[in-house]
């Protein structure tokens, strides 16, 4: 199976401007237009991203209620705090979800297969996630005080813990690692994702997209009509039901959905059929949104309040970066917060966990816990560049290529650096049979007696 790009340099269109080439064929039912611009390889402002929404996860969890993390005294700002942060859940997730979809459309490789395509997938991610699943493990084993079972480490051990209709389980070891289960069953479905994306026109898009979000919509509806209540709760918030959290939030088969638009609104930015309201525009939706998920019922407001501002902000980034212009997120400290981000999404629960296991009982006053969380933080912060800087980039490398594909490359640069050599001595050699042509032929001249040492004075 092979993983191509999108576009073509006939047929690309400038990305988030809904201009093609003039007199081309369109691909999949683009419109020929102006001028085609080509992608850039990276995009700051969506690594940028990253680490606000790791950092809202991070204060979310660190006031949860659980007897294993909190530390705050006064349970009312705790409280207080904490509820002002609960739809934290229903904006980070669907971002970081959509956004995994989106940057596999925006790198798609001519040529790609999809062995080579997992094989990356699984060098990036499945190694730090092995070393926090192993803190993890051993430093706290369980989530608040539950000891885990050789059943539930299997399954999170390999990425499985999400399929199971119970919230202990999908929480087990490392609590965060859910999310993980749910992108591993992305990646496994991307290549076939793919081949159906290509063959949607592009003036269909638009379509798709509605339907998508549409389907997101109807999760709820779904969830209420033919999941059973049970008598689990969920255990942070015990008014709700833990088999509809399950099935509506954590089941990977339904966040698929949020994977599946960000691939949708991906391809339509590439091709230029996506009408880009600007970054500050999209923010502004976006915590609008947000505070209007902290009114509706809970299900509705983690599931499908943010999703669409999430995606118009995603959107907004990278085509902002693909025509240069400035963004507060593309400065080099954001640029690296978010590349440690995956790593400290990876570490930072089990910071949590064990900070308040080394403090003991005592709860603290509210400077005192403030200063606490602070230096979690930094803690996280540090473990997530260690694991990302001895972990991820080294593995990344070392084996997201086969050692075939990593000798052909290698032959194939020495061959290009031997081409390039060999031209420039070509030039080399023409400009100087040229000067020795010029000196050949030019007209002496004759220096006056008088001038000085320095052949100069005297003339």
């Amino acid at each position: 199976m092979s993983i191509e790009s999108l576009t073509r340099a006939d047929t690309a269109a400038s990305p988030g401007t809904g201009k093609g080439v003039p007199g081309g064929t369109p691909a999949g039912g683009a419109r020929p237009a102006e001028a085609a611009a080509p992608r850039v390889s990276r995009l700051p402002t969506l690594t940028g991203l990253r680490f606000p929404a790791a950092l809202l996860v991070f204060t979310f969890h660190a006031v949860l209620p659980f007897a294993s993390i909190r530390i705050f005294a006064d349970s009312g700002v705790e409280r207080g705090i904490y509820h002002s942060l609960g739809m934290v859940a229903g904006l980070t997730m669907p971002f970081w979800f959509m956004l995994s979809g989106f940057i596999l459309i925006w790198s798609a490789r001519e040529g790609d297969t999809a062995k080579a395509f997992w094989r990356r997938r699984f060098a990036k991610i499945v190694p730090p996630y092995l070393v926090g699943w192993i803190l993890a493990l051993v430093l706290v084993n369980g989530v608040d005080g539950a000891p885990t079972t050789p059943a539930q480490g299997f399954l999170s051990l390999f990425m499985l813990q999400s399929w199971v209709p119970d919230v202990p389980t999908n929480f087990a070891v490392n609590n965060v690692s859910w999310s993980l289960s749910a992108e591993a069953f992305f990646y496994a479905a991307f290549p076939a994702l793919f081949l159906v994306l290509k063959k949607i026109p592009a003036h269909r898009l638009k379509y798709w997209i509605g339907g998508v979000i549409a389907a997101i919509a109807a999760t709820p509806l779904v969830t209420y009509a033919i999941i059973p209540v049970g008598t689990a709760v969920v255990p942070n918030e015990p008014g709700q039901s833990a088999n509809y959290f399950w099935f509506a939030y954590v089941l990977p088969a339904g966040r698929l959905l949020d994977f599946a638009l960000g691939m949708l609104v991906g391809r339509a930015v590439v091709l230029g059929r996506w009408r880009n309201i600007g970054m500050a525009w999209s923010g502004l939706l976006l915590a609008v949104t947000y505070v209007v998920g902290l009114y509706v019922p809970w299900l509705w407001g983690i599931r499908l309040v943010c999703v669409v501002p999430a995606a118009l902000l995603i959107a907004a980034g990278a085509i902002a970066d693909n025509e240069g212009r400035f963004t507060i997120f593309r400065n080099r400290t954001m640029v690296w917060l978010g590349e440690i981000s995956f790593a400290f999404y990876l570490v930072h629960f089990t910071v949590l966990e064990y900070t308040r296991h080394l403090l003991g009982d005592r709860l603290y006053d509210t400077p005192a816990a403030l200063g606490i969380l602070l230096g979690e933080l930094a803690v996280s912060v540090l473990l997530a560049w260690a694991l990302y800087s001895w972990v991820e980039v080294p593995l990344t490398r070392r084996w997201s290529r086969s050692r075939k594909d990593r000798e052909a490359a290698e032959a194939a640069k020495a061959a290009k650096a031997a081409a390039a050599a060999k031209v420039a001595a070509s030039r080399a050699a023409a400009v100087t049979g040229q000067t020795a042509v010029e000196t050949e032929h030019a007209p002496a001249v004759t220096v006056p007696a008088s001038a000085g040492a320095d052949g100069g004075k005297g003339l």
